[in-house]
């Protein structure tokens, strides 16, 4: 009896020892702040939730009949490095473990618009993304890779239609024809003044040179997204996940009506727009998210653009786990976070997807952290079950009413939008920034308070032993110094005089204000003007920009 009443004692101890600390501390909401209930039933719901047929307007369920039963979502894994010779090994590598469409990362210098040999960009060539200067660069990046057999994804927004021209002008070098290529252009610029913060002229010229692109790609190369438009940095700026609804698809309308005060007949430039989110680790709020998100941009199409073609209403978009949510502490756990982040996109019916290696937060990923994610993203395509059913979450309370509250949440603040003038003036007057600003502030209380838990960072923290830390991946000062060389090597075997004729035509395009840009653009990268060259022949009509500080 005696040993029985010390193994209860013993049991208690052992429950109240295990009790989790930080239970107290918890606040039952969502990462955006919504109230979540303790039960869900149908009362919390309309009639019709969840009766939406997939592939047919508005589309919560998804914008195909079958979704992953027919094609699996595009694999793609975000690269670029050192030069263009490195980042074209990576490219290759990434082929041949299964990847099937690339995605470009940049450096700063390449971000901002400046060559490689600027002052601006020393110690930066090739630290953050691959660098690039000229069309020689761009060919040697995708040397080998046949361009009208792979989708391309850049990542680049300032000087988008520059990089865009280079790509066109390689693949002509290739032998593929324009309307043969398959990608899509980042090129977001609203989305930079309101959280990235990588822009190079100021609004207005900007949005010129983004109709612009919309309109070329629509005479001349019909397969390609002449804009992805993208919540992504907005939400990694601190966000909240319905901001990042609300902001990214009020750029999105922005662009719509920026496209049809230019002329252009909604129908021929929306289907080809498309849009990039991130998937943050809030699993439930992330899917709604993404389900609200397409059932707003095809009710705003339809009804207040006049689009009468399914296409301009079926939004498409591309995912990328959260980067934010990584931690330096205990990296290894960010392979878990970025599968269930990989879960929730796929679950919200995402068209590809980038999964974000374990060591992101410390350094560009090594080759291993690389594999790894891409192979996250495989085991959930062909082990887990889940896309052999279209929107298998469909009809859950809890999700439903969290759709709802989203789409609700977001025509709030498109109405805010509104009052102020729209989504220019908001740039303007510091409002996207000052609301970023003050969620950010607000996570990060809520984090120092314990109301959030990130695991190695404010609950189960461990000290760091030798052990524990993973290799990276370092970028040599060598690397600036090879693609300076490459880069005189350019300059003195082009032609000058064709070069600066070319330049002075586009200074003069941009000088008038009907003239179309990317023509002159693509006649300075087929004389060989760099980059750099390119960008100040631009800002030399155009200007700079700089922003309100927000405080």
């Amino acid at each position: 009896m005696a040993t029985q009443f010390r193994s209860e004692q013993t049991a208690d101890r052992q429950r109240t020892e295990n009790r989790d600390p930080y239970q107290g501390h918890r606040a039952f909401r969502t990462l955006s702040g919504t109230p979540v209930h303790d039960l869900y039933t149908p009362a919390d719901l309309p009639p019709s939730a969840g009766n939406d047929r997939p592939g047919q307007y508005p589309y919560t369920r998804g914008i195909h009949e079958t979704m992953y039963r027919g094609r699996l979502w595009t694999m793609r894994q975000f690269a670029g490095f050192g030069t263009a010779r490195e980042t074209n090994q990576r490219f290759h590598y990434l082929l041949e473990q299964g990847q099937t469409g690339l995605s470009v990362a940049f450096d700063m210098p390449t971000l901002m618009g400046y060559d490689s040999d600027d002052a601006h960009s020393l110690g930066e060539v090739g630290r953050e993304g691959v660098a690039i200067d000229s069309l020689g660069d761009m060919q040697r990046l995708f040397a080998g890779i046949p361009l009208d057999q792979v989708s391309t994804s850049m990542t680049i927004n300032g000087p988008a239609p520059i990089i865009w021209a280079m790509y066109l002008v390689a693949a002509e070098r290739q032998g593929v024809a324009w309307d043969k290529l398959r990608g899509t252009l980042q090129a977001d610029i609203l989305k930079e003044y309101i959280a990235q913060k990588e822009w190079i002229f100021p609004p207005k010229p900007s949005m010129r040179l983004i109709v612009d692109m919309m309109a070329y790609a629509t005479h001349h190369v019909p397969q390609w997204n002449s804009i992805s438009i993208s919540g992504y940095h907005i939400r990694e700026a601190g966000s909240t996940a319905v901001q990042e609804l609300a902001f990214t698809l009020a750029d999105g309308f922005a662009y719509v009506e920026a496209g049809i005060q230019a002329g252009l007949d909604v129908d021929a430039f929306a289907p080809r727009l498309s849009f990039f989110f991130n998937s943050h680790i809030d699993f439930f709020e992330e899917i709604a998210k993404f389900r609200a998100a397409r059932r707003i941009w095809a009710r705003h199409l339809k009804d207040k653009y006049g689009a009468k073609d399914p296409r301009s209403w079926t939004m498409r978009f591309h995912t990328q786990t959260a980067g934010c949510s990584l931690t330096a502490q205990q990296a290894e756990n960010n392979i878990v976070r970025t599968a269930f982040e990989a879960l929730a996109a796929v679950l919200g019916g995402t068209q590809s997807l980038h999964t974000n290696s374990m060591d992101e937060v410390l350094s560009l990923p090594t080759e291993k952290a690389v594999k790894i994610a891409l192979r996250t993203q495989q085991i959930i395509a062909y082990e887990t079950g889940v896309p052999n059913t279209v929107d298998p979450l469909a009809g859950s309370y809890y999700l439903e009413a969290l759709t709802n509250h989203m789409e609700q949440e977001a025509e709030a603040y498109f109405a805010r939008i509104e009052e102020i003038g729209g989504v220019l003036p908001g740039i303007e007057n510091g409002f996207f920034q000052r609301e970023i600003a003050e969620a950010s502030y607000r996570y990060q209380k809520e984090l120092e308070n314990h109301e959030q838990i990130q695991v190695g960072v404010n609950a189960f923290v461990e000290p760091e032993s030798a052990e524990d830390r993973i290799q990276i991946l370092k970028i040599g000062p060598e690397v600036e110094q090879e693609q300076i060389a490459d880069l005189k090597a350019w300059r003195a075997t082009r032609q000058e005089e064709t070069a600066s004729r070319a330049l002075a035509g586009l200074r003069e395009a941009c000088a008038t204000a009907s003239a179309p840009l990317m023509p002159r653009i693509v006649d300075c990268v087929r004389a060989g003007a760099t980059e750099g060259e390119i960008v100040q022949a631009m800002k030399d009509i155009f200007g700079g920009w700089r922003e309100r500080p927000v405080f």
